[in-house]
Protein backbone atom coordinates (compact mmCIF):
# COMPACT_ATOMS: atom_id res chain seq x y z
CA UNK A 1 0.00 0.00 0.00
CA UNK A 2 2.83 2.43 -0.63
CA UNK A 3 0.53 4.31 -2.98
CA UNK A 4 -1.00 5.80 0.16
CA UNK A 5 2.15 7.88 0.57
CA UNK A 6 1.27 9.83 -2.58
CA UNK A 7 -2.35 10.57 -1.73
CA UNK A 8 -1.66 14.25 -1.09
CA UNK A 9 0.21 14.65 -4.37
CA UNK A 10 -2.40 12.70 -6.30
CA UNK A 11 -5.23 14.80 -4.91
CA UNK A 12 -3.46 18.01 -5.84
CA UNK A 13 -2.53 16.92 -9.36
CA UNK A 14 -6.10 15.76 -9.93
CA UNK A 15 -7.61 19.03 -8.78
CA UNK A 16 -5.47 21.23 -11.00
CA UNK A 17 -6.14 19.35 -14.22
CA UNK A 18 -9.12 21.59 -14.85
CA UNK A 19 -10.48 24.31 -12.96
CA UNK A 20 -17.56 25.31 -12.68
CA UNK A 21 -18.40 27.52 -9.96
CA UNK A 22 -22.00 27.74 -11.06
CA UNK A 23 -22.92 27.78 -7.40
CA UNK A 24 -20.54 30.59 -6.48
CA UNK A 25 -21.10 34.28 -7.20
CA UNK A 26 -18.45 35.68 -9.52
CA UNK A 27 -16.48 38.89 -9.51
CA UNK A 28 -17.26 41.55 -6.91
CA UNK A 29 -20.59 39.86 -6.13
CA UNK A 30 -18.67 37.32 -4.03
CA UNK A 31 -17.94 40.18 -1.64
CA UNK A 32 -21.14 42.15 -2.19
CA UNK A 33 -23.57 39.24 -1.77
CA UNK A 34 -26.21 38.69 -4.46
CA UNK A 35 -28.08 41.92 -3.74
CA UNK A 36 -28.05 43.95 -6.98
CA UNK A 37 -25.78 46.98 -6.77
CA UNK A 38 -25.98 49.52 -9.58
CA UNK A 39 -22.29 50.30 -9.27
CA UNK A 40 -21.15 46.67 -9.53
CA UNK A 41 -21.96 45.12 -12.90
CA UNK A 42 -21.22 41.57 -11.68
CA UNK A 43 -24.32 41.71 -9.45
CA UNK A 44 -26.51 41.92 -12.57
CA UNK A 45 -25.90 38.19 -13.06
CA UNK A 46 -27.69 37.12 -9.88
CA UNK A 47 -31.28 38.34 -10.11
CA UNK A 48 -32.86 38.42 -13.63
CA UNK A 49 -34.54 41.71 -12.71
CA UNK A 50 -31.20 43.37 -11.88
CA UNK A 51 -30.13 44.44 -15.43
CA UNK A 52 -32.93 47.02 -15.42
CA UNK A 53 -31.09 48.84 -12.63
CA UNK A 54 -27.65 48.82 -14.25
CA UNK A 55 -28.03 51.57 -16.90
CA UNK A 56 -27.75 55.21 -15.85
CA UNK A 57 -30.75 56.89 -17.46
CA UNK A 58 -29.80 60.27 -15.98
CA UNK A 59 -26.81 60.38 -18.33
CA UNK A 60 -28.98 59.27 -21.27
CA UNK A 61 -27.13 55.96 -21.44
CA UNK A 62 -28.63 52.99 -23.26
CA UNK A 63 -25.82 50.46 -22.89
CA UNK A 64 -23.66 49.00 -20.17
CA UNK A 65 -21.23 46.19 -20.71
CA UNK A 66 -18.24 44.35 -19.39
CA UNK A 67 -14.82 44.85 -20.95
CA UNK A 68 -12.51 42.12 -19.61
CA UNK A 69 -13.50 39.50 -17.08
CA UNK A 70 -14.10 39.09 -14.32
CA UNK A 71 -11.71 36.17 -14.05
CA UNK A 72 -12.45 34.33 -10.82
CA UNK A 73 -10.34 31.56 -9.27
CA UNK A 74 -10.95 29.59 -6.09
CA UNK A 75 -9.52 26.59 -4.26
CA UNK A 76 -10.75 24.53 -1.32
CA UNK A 77 -9.42 21.59 0.65
CA UNK A 78 -10.69 19.36 3.41
CA UNK A 79 -9.42 19.50 6.97
CA UNK A 80 -6.28 17.50 6.22
CA UNK A 81 -4.07 18.82 9.01
CA UNK A 82 -3.01 15.33 10.10
CA UNK A 83 -3.14 13.66 6.70
CA UNK A 84 0.58 12.88 6.39
CA UNK A 85 0.77 11.36 9.87
CA UNK A 86 -2.40 9.37 9.29
CA UNK A 87 -1.07 8.00 6.00
CA UNK A 88 2.22 6.96 7.60
CA UNK A 89 0.39 5.21 10.44
CA UNK A 90 -1.89 3.49 7.99
CA UNK A 91 0.93 2.30 5.76
CA UNK A 92 2.79 0.92 8.75
CA UNK A 93 -0.28 -1.06 9.79
CA UNK A 94 -0.94 -2.40 6.29
CA UNK A 95 2.71 -3.36 5.73
CA UNK A 96 3.51 -4.79 9.15
CA UNK A 97 0.29 -5.31 11.09
CA UNK A 98 -1.87 -8.33 11.65
CA UNK A 99 -4.95 -9.33 13.59
CA UNK A 100 -8.26 -7.74 14.47
CA UNK A 101 -6.72 -4.90 16.51
CA UNK A 102 -4.66 -3.60 13.59
CA UNK A 103 -7.63 -4.06 11.27
CA UNK A 104 -9.76 -1.88 13.55
CA UNK A 105 -7.03 0.78 13.77
CA UNK A 106 -6.66 0.87 9.98
CA UNK A 107 -10.40 1.22 9.46
CA UNK A 108 -10.61 4.05 11.98
CA UNK A 109 -7.85 5.95 10.16
CA UNK A 110 -9.39 5.33 6.75
CA UNK A 111 -12.80 6.48 7.93
CA UNK A 112 -11.37 9.78 9.14
CA UNK A 113 -9.29 10.33 6.02
CA UNK A 114 -12.23 9.52 3.74
CA UNK A 115 -14.33 12.25 5.35
CA UNK A 116 -11.69 14.99 5.03
CA UNK A 117 -9.25 14.28 2.20
CA UNK A 118 -10.26 16.30 -0.85
CA UNK A 119 -9.04 19.21 -2.94
CA UNK A 120 -11.26 21.31 -5.19
CA UNK A 121 -10.39 24.07 -7.64
CA UNK A 122 -12.52 26.23 -9.88
CA UNK A 123 -12.19 29.00 -12.42
CA UNK A 124 -14.70 31.20 -14.22
CA UNK A 125 -14.31 33.78 -16.96
CA UNK A 126 -16.79 36.11 -18.60
CA UNK A 127 -16.40 36.31 -22.37
CA UNK A 128 -14.95 39.75 -23.29
CA UNK A 129 -17.59 42.52 -23.40
CA UNK A 130 -20.08 40.35 -21.53
CA UNK A 131 -22.56 40.97 -20.10
CA UNK A 132 -24.12 43.45 -22.52
CA UNK A 133 -27.18 45.34 -21.27
CA UNK A 134 -29.35 47.47 -23.56
CA UNK A 135 -32.14 49.55 -22.10
CA UNK A 136 -34.83 50.67 -24.54
CA UNK A 137 -36.60 54.01 -24.53
CA UNK A 138 -39.69 52.40 -23.01
CA UNK A 139 -37.46 51.21 -20.13
CA UNK A 140 -37.21 47.51 -20.92
CA UNK A 141 -33.71 46.06 -20.47
CA UNK A 142 -32.25 43.24 -22.57
CA UNK A 143 -29.15 41.36 -21.41
CA UNK A 144 -26.80 39.02 -23.25
CA UNK A 145 -24.30 37.10 -21.17
CA UNK A 146 -21.67 34.48 -21.97
CA UNK A 147 -19.13 32.77 -19.74
CA UNK A 148 -17.03 29.65 -19.43
CA UNK A 149 -16.32 28.02 -16.10
CA UNK A 150 -14.89 24.80 -14.80
CA UNK A 151 -14.48 22.82 -11.63
CA UNK A 152 -12.27 19.91 -10.60
CA UNK A 153 -12.26 17.81 -7.45
CA UNK A 154 -10.08 14.99 -6.21
CA UNK A 155 -11.19 13.04 -3.16
CA UNK A 156 -10.31 9.87 -1.29
CA UNK A 157 -12.99 7.18 -1.04
CA UNK A 158 -12.25 4.98 1.97
CA UNK A 159 -13.08 1.27 2.02
CA UNK A 160 -12.86 -1.04 5.00
CA UNK A 161 -9.72 -3.13 5.49
CA UNK A 162 -10.50 -6.84 5.51
CA UNK A 163 -8.97 -9.49 7.78
CA UNK A 164 -6.03 -9.85 5.38
CA UNK A 165 -5.45 -6.06 5.61
CA UNK A 166 -6.51 -5.50 2.01
CA UNK A 167 -8.73 -2.59 0.94
CA UNK A 168 -10.28 -1.10 -2.19
CA UNK A 169 -9.71 2.48 -0.98
CA UNK A 170 -9.63 4.60 -4.14
CA UNK A 171 -8.95 8.06 -5.49
CA UNK A 172 -11.97 9.65 -7.19
CA UNK A 173 -11.61 12.53 -9.65
CA UNK A 174 -14.32 14.70 -11.21
CA UNK A 175 -14.13 17.59 -13.63
CA UNK A 176 -16.84 19.62 -15.32
CA UNK A 177 -16.80 22.58 -17.68
CA UNK A 178 -19.76 24.80 -18.49
CA UNK A 179 -20.14 27.05 -21.52
CA UNK A 180 -23.08 29.24 -20.59
CA UNK A 181 -24.93 31.70 -22.84
CA UNK A 182 -27.73 33.66 -21.20
CA UNK A 183 -30.42 35.94 -22.56
CA UNK A 184 -32.63 37.97 -20.25
CA UNK A 185 -35.24 40.69 -20.18
CA UNK A 186 -36.35 42.92 -17.31
CA UNK A 187 -38.71 45.86 -16.97
CA UNK A 188 -40.67 47.93 -14.49
CA UNK A 189 -43.98 46.29 -13.64
CA UNK A 190 -45.37 48.77 -11.16
CA UNK A 191 -44.42 52.34 -10.22
CA UNK A 192 -45.75 54.62 -7.52
CA UNK A 193 -44.51 57.33 -5.20
CA UNK A 194 -42.93 54.75 -2.89
CA UNK A 195 -40.81 52.95 -5.46
CA UNK A 196 -40.78 50.63 -8.45
CA UNK A 197 -41.32 46.89 -8.83
CA UNK A 198 -39.03 45.33 -11.44
CA UNK A 199 -39.53 41.86 -12.89
CA UNK A 200 -37.16 39.79 -14.99
CA UNK A 201 -36.72 36.48 -16.75
CA UNK A 202 -33.57 34.83 -18.06
CA UNK A 203 -32.84 31.70 -20.09
CA UNK A 204 -29.40 30.13 -19.69
CA UNK A 205 -28.12 27.69 -22.29
CA UNK A 206 -25.59 25.35 -20.66
CA UNK A 207 -23.18 23.07 -22.52
CA UNK A 208 -21.67 20.93 -19.77
CA UNK A 209 -18.81 18.50 -20.31
CA UNK A 210 -18.24 16.03 -17.48
CA UNK A 211 -15.34 13.67 -16.73
CA UNK A 212 -14.96 11.11 -13.94
CA UNK A 213 -12.26 8.61 -13.01
CA UNK A 214 -11.72 6.08 -10.21
CA UNK A 215 -8.39 4.48 -9.33
CA UNK A 216 -7.75 1.88 -6.62
CA UNK A 217 -4.80 2.66 -4.35
CA UNK A 218 -2.55 -0.39 -4.47
CA UNK A 219 1.00 -1.26 -5.43
CA UNK A 220 0.00 -2.42 -8.92
CA UNK A 221 -1.67 0.87 -9.93
CA UNK A 222 0.00 4.09 -11.07
CA UNK A 223 -2.65 6.37 -9.62
CA UNK A 224 -1.79 9.52 -11.54
CA UNK A 225 -1.76 7.71 -14.89
CA UNK A 226 -4.96 5.84 -14.08
CA UNK A 227 -6.75 9.07 -13.17
CA UNK A 228 -5.43 10.94 -16.20
CA UNK A 229 -6.41 8.12 -18.58
CA UNK A 230 -9.76 7.70 -16.89
CA UNK A 231 -10.66 11.36 -17.26
CA UNK A 232 -9.67 11.29 -20.93
CA UNK A 233 -11.61 8.11 -21.67
CA UNK A 234 -14.73 8.86 -19.61
CA UNK A 235 -16.02 12.17 -20.91
CA UNK A 236 -19.56 13.14 -21.89
CA UNK A 237 -21.20 16.40 -22.98
CA UNK A 238 -24.84 17.45 -22.85
CA UNK A 239 -26.91 20.59 -23.34
CA UNK A 240 -29.77 22.03 -21.33
CA UNK A 241 -31.58 25.29 -20.68
CA UNK A 242 -32.23 26.69 -17.22
CA UNK A 243 -34.97 29.27 -16.66
CA UNK A 244 -34.67 31.95 -13.98
CA UNK A 245 -37.27 34.37 -12.65
CA UNK A 246 -36.64 37.43 -10.50
CA UNK A 247 -38.29 40.46 -8.95
CA UNK A 248 -36.97 43.51 -7.06
CA UNK A 249 -38.81 46.24 -5.20
CA UNK A 250 -36.64 49.37 -5.30
CA UNK A 251 -37.28 52.41 -3.11
CA UNK A 252 -35.07 55.43 -2.44
CA UNK A 253 -33.20 53.96 0.48
CA UNK A 254 -33.87 50.23 0.33
CA UNK A 255 -34.57 47.36 -2.02
CA UNK A 256 -35.77 43.76 -1.65
CA UNK A 257 -35.56 40.99 -4.21
CA UNK A 258 -36.44 37.37 -4.88
CA UNK A 259 -34.78 35.02 -7.38
CA UNK A 260 -35.98 31.59 -8.48
CA UNK A 261 -33.12 29.96 -10.35
CA UNK A 262 -33.49 26.90 -12.61
CA UNK A 263 -37.23 26.58 -12.11
CA UNK A 264 -37.36 23.83 -14.74
CA UNK A 265 -34.44 21.89 -13.17
CA UNK A 266 -32.55 20.80 -16.32
CA UNK A 267 -30.68 17.47 -16.33
CA UNK A 268 -27.18 16.78 -17.67
CA UNK A 269 -25.30 13.54 -18.29
CA UNK A 270 -22.29 12.45 -16.27
CA UNK A 271 -19.44 10.22 -17.37
CA UNK A 272 -19.49 6.44 -16.75
CA UNK A 273 -16.96 4.75 -14.44
CA UNK A 274 -16.32 1.20 -13.27
CA UNK A 275 -17.57 1.31 -9.69
CA UNK A 276 -16.03 -0.63 -6.81
CA UNK A 277 -16.71 -1.20 -3.13
CA UNK A 278 -15.23 2.15 -2.13
CA UNK A 279 -17.37 4.15 -4.54
CA UNK A 280 -20.47 2.20 -3.54
CA UNK A 281 -19.81 3.20 0.09
CA UNK A 282 -20.24 6.84 -0.93
CA UNK A 283 -23.28 6.29 -3.14
CA UNK A 284 -21.28 6.84 -6.34
CA UNK A 285 -22.59 4.65 -9.14
CA UNK A 286 -21.22 3.62 -12.50
CA UNK A 287 -23.62 6.00 -14.20
CA UNK A 288 -24.88 9.26 -12.86
CA UNK A 289 -26.57 12.50 -13.88
CA UNK A 290 -26.44 16.10 -12.71
CA UNK A 291 -29.61 18.11 -12.07
CA UNK A 292 -29.52 21.87 -11.71
CA UNK A 293 -31.99 22.05 -8.86
CA UNK A 294 -34.23 25.05 -8.30
CA UNK A 295 -32.96 27.48 -5.69
CA UNK A 296 -34.79 30.43 -4.13
CA UNK A 297 -32.72 33.42 -3.03
CA UNK A 298 -33.86 36.43 -1.01
CA UNK A 299 -31.86 39.66 -1.09
CA UNK A 300 -32.20 42.90 0.83
CA UNK A 301 -30.21 46.14 0.68
CA UNK A 302 -30.29 49.45 2.54
CA UNK A 303 -28.60 52.42 0.90
CA UNK A 304 -27.84 56.09 1.36
CA UNK A 305 -28.56 58.68 -1.32
CA UNK A 306 -27.52 57.70 -4.86
CA UNK A 307 -26.54 54.19 -3.66
CA UNK A 308 -23.01 55.32 -2.75
CA UNK A 309 -23.11 53.49 0.58
CA UNK A 310 -24.99 50.19 0.67
CA UNK A 311 -25.55 47.42 3.19
CA UNK A 312 -26.49 44.25 1.32
CA UNK A 313 -27.74 40.87 2.54
CA UNK A 314 -28.52 37.59 0.77
CA UNK A 315 -30.00 34.29 1.90
CA UNK A 316 -30.51 31.09 -0.11
CA UNK A 317 -33.71 29.44 1.09
CA UNK A 318 -32.56 25.92 0.14
CA UNK A 319 -29.39 24.04 -0.70
CA UNK A 320 -28.47 22.71 -4.15
CA UNK A 321 -25.66 20.54 -5.47
CA UNK A 322 -23.05 21.59 -7.99
CA UNK A 323 -21.75 19.43 -10.84
CA UNK A 324 -19.43 17.42 -8.55
CA UNK A 325 -22.05 16.79 -5.87
CA UNK A 326 -21.13 19.46 -3.31
CA UNK A 327 -23.95 21.33 -1.59
CA UNK A 328 -24.27 25.13 -1.52
CA UNK A 329 -26.60 27.38 0.45
CA UNK A 330 -25.15 30.87 0.86
CA UNK A 331 -25.91 33.49 3.47
CA UNK A 332 -24.00 36.74 3.01
CA UNK A 333 -23.78 40.34 4.22
CA UNK A 334 -21.69 43.21 2.85
CA UNK A 335 -21.00 46.92 3.23
CA UNK A 336 -19.76 48.99 0.28
CA UNK A 337 -18.89 52.53 -0.71
CA UNK A 338 -18.73 53.74 -4.31
CA UNK A 339 -17.98 57.41 -4.94
CA UNK A 340 -18.39 59.41 -8.12
CA UNK A 341 -14.70 60.25 -8.41
CA UNK A 342 -12.50 58.39 -10.88
CA UNK A 343 -9.54 58.76 -8.54
CA UNK A 344 -10.94 57.71 -5.16
CA UNK A 345 -11.35 53.91 -4.96
CA UNK A 346 -14.59 52.17 -4.19
CA UNK A 347 -14.23 49.80 -1.26
CA UNK A 348 -16.29 46.87 0.02
CA UNK A 349 -16.13 44.21 2.70
CA UNK A 350 -18.25 41.15 3.26
CA UNK A 351 -18.90 37.94 5.14
CA UNK A 352 -20.51 34.82 3.70
CA UNK A 353 -21.12 31.28 4.88
CA UNK A 354 -22.10 28.09 3.15
CA UNK A 355 -24.94 26.76 5.32
CA UNK A 356 -24.68 23.32 3.69
CA UNK A 357 -21.92 21.07 2.39
CA UNK A 358 -18.51 22.28 3.58
CA UNK A 359 -20.13 24.88 5.90
CA UNK A 360 -17.10 27.11 5.31
CA UNK A 361 -17.34 30.80 6.15
CA UNK A 362 -15.40 33.57 4.40
CA UNK A 363 -14.30 37.11 5.03
CA UNK A 364 -13.84 39.12 1.86
CA UNK A 365 -12.81 42.54 0.64
CA UNK A 366 -12.49 44.38 -2.62
CA UNK A 367 -11.57 47.66 -4.27
CA UNK A 368 -12.69 49.39 -7.45
CA UNK A 369 -10.10 51.64 -9.08
CA UNK A 370 -10.95 54.33 -11.65
CA UNK A 371 -14.62 53.24 -11.27
CA UNK A 372 -13.94 50.24 -13.54
CA UNK A 373 -11.13 47.97 -12.32
CA UNK A 374 -12.38 45.48 -9.71
CA UNK A 375 -10.23 43.30 -7.47
CA UNK A 376 -11.72 41.02 -4.81
CA UNK A 377 -10.19 38.54 -2.40
CA UNK A 378 -11.77 36.17 0.12
CA UNK A 379 -10.33 33.64 2.56
CA UNK A 380 -12.05 31.07 4.73
CA UNK A 381 -12.00 31.39 8.51
CA UNK A 382 -11.43 27.64 8.77
CA UNK A 383 -7.74 26.74 8.60
CA UNK A 384 -5.55 23.71 8.05
CA UNK A 385 -2.13 23.05 9.60
CA UNK A 386 0.95 21.73 7.82
CA UNK A 387 3.66 19.47 9.25
CA UNK A 388 5.51 22.44 10.75
CA UNK A 389 2.44 23.66 12.59
CA UNK A 390 1.78 26.65 10.35
CA UNK A 391 -1.86 27.27 9.52
CA UNK A 392 -3.41 28.49 6.28
CA UNK A 393 -7.00 29.02 5.11
CA UNK A 394 -8.82 25.94 3.85
CA UNK A 395 -10.20 27.98 0.95
CA UNK A 396 -9.54 31.20 -0.94
CA UNK A 397 -11.19 33.17 -3.74
CA UNK A 398 -9.74 35.87 -5.99
CA UNK A 399 -11.29 37.84 -8.86
CA UNK A 400 -10.15 40.54 -11.26
CA UNK A 401 -12.29 42.32 -13.84
CA UNK A 402 -12.71 45.56 -15.79
CA UNK A 403 -16.10 46.91 -16.85
CA UNK A 404 -18.00 50.09 -17.65
CA UNK A 405 -19.07 52.33 -14.77
CA UNK A 406 -22.59 53.31 -13.68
Amino acid sequence: MKKLLVISTSLLSTAVMAAMPVNQPIGSSFTLSSAPNQRALATSLNNPAAPFLMVNEQDNDSFRFGILGPLSISAEMGDVSDLDDQIEDLEDILDNGSGATDQAKANAILDEIGNTAYIKTSISLQIPLMPIIYKTKNSGAFMLDASISAIAKGSLLADEVDASLNTETSLYAQTATDLNIGFGYSQAILKNSQGVLVGGVKANLHRISSERALAKLDDSTDVDDAISDGLSDNSVSSTGIGLDLGAIWVAEHYQAGLTLANINEPDFDSATIVANTASNNYGIGSTDSYTMEMQATIDLAVALSNKQVMLGMTYDANSVEDAVGDEYQWAAVSLSYYGDSHFLPGIRAGFRQNLAGSELSYVSGGVTLFKRLNLDLAVSLDTVEDDEGSSSPRSFYVSLGYDTAF
